[in-house]
């Protein structure tokens, strides 16, 4: 299942990429992470892996990511290796002469379930939670960006 959302963020790529780049720092705009801890000392940049407690709606899980593109400001990857499973990409581009960040996020999940069936079918009802709630940590995010706090 593929979901797409983007915003429109009122600050250059270099200061949104700042509020993106630490990955520990999540937590305060993604809605629905938690707490993050990261599986060996390595914190930035592809290779990182980090657990992440997630909560979606009544539902918490540990999803595991692993970047898996590190391109700043422009790119960041990760690969989700757990229950939900699937790569997710943000990308950020510069608008209006660079002044401000067009946010683009994109996730191709797939629910590791006994019956493949009923996964696609559960995320495929779930669609619209998690649409909402990306888009509330993208709102959270310009937020934090736009004014320059971390």
């Amino acid at each position: 299942m593929k979901i797409r959302v983007a915003i429109t963020i009122d600050a250059p790529p270099a200061e949104t990429w700042r509020t993106v780049e630490p990955i520990e720092r999540h937590v305060d705009w993604m809605a629905e992470a938690d707490a993050i801890r990261f599986i060996g000392p390595q914190t930035r940049g592809v290779g990182t892996t980090f657990d992440c407690l997630t909560k979606l709606g009544p539902f918490h899980l540990t999803d595991r990511m692993t970047v898996t593109e590190w391109e700043p400001p422009r790119v960041l990857g990760i690969r989700h290796e757990g229950l939900v499973s699937g790569p997710a990409r943000w990308s950020l581009l510069p608008e209006r002469g660079g002044a401000a960040t067009r946010f683009v996020w994109v996730e191709d999940l797939r629910l590791r379930f006994p019956v493949k069936a009923l996964g696609e079918l559960g995320l495929l009802a779930y669609r619209p939670v998690l649409q909402l709630t990306f888009s509330l940590s993208m709102r959270n995010l310009a937020r934090l960006a736009s004014s320059g706090a971390r």
